[in-house]
């Protein structure tokens, strides 16, 4: 039986030049990685060079959005309420640390399939651009 996690406020990124793209995607529901021209590589997180042939033609793509979880651990003792960070390894290749969310913490596990959700980071008063996290696939 699944337990509502209680919300918790995101922190706001910091938004430089050269990933303004990538957040702006995120407003509308896409998960955008790096793909290199040279060397054909996705990368994660963006950089302007390829960290595998250290090429500058990079260019962004859309992720499909889906993995599995790599890595996590469990924050029970965080306040206002328990959460899960993770690395989950994208159906394109590159690893991402995330958040895993809208899931009972006690049932997340290692190579599990997720899928991304973009939340809020901010608050009401203060909203920042919004993150990708992700959630266990049901079924």
């Amino acid at each position: 039986m699944e337990t509502p996690q209680q919300e918790r406020k995101m922190a706001i990124p910091e938004v430089h030049p050269e990933h303004k793209e990538y957040w702006d995607a995120t407003a509308e529901g896409k998960l955008l990685v790096k793909q290199c021209e040279s060397c054909g590589e996705y990368h994660y997180y963006p950089r302007v060079l390829c960290p595998f042939c250290m090429s500058d033609k990079t260019k962004w793509k859309e992720a499909k959005g889906t993995g599995n979880i790599y890595t996590f651990s469990v924050m029970r003792r965080a306040k206002p309420a328990p959460y899960a960070i993770a690395y989950v390894t994208l159906d394109e290749g590159p690893k991402m640390m995330t958040n895993i969310v809208d899931f009972d913490l006690d049932r997340i596990h290692m190579n599990q399939k997720v899928k991304v959700v973009f939340k809020q980071s901010g608050d009401q008063d203060n909203p920042g651009p919004f993150i990708p996290c992700f959630t266990p696939v049901k079924g």
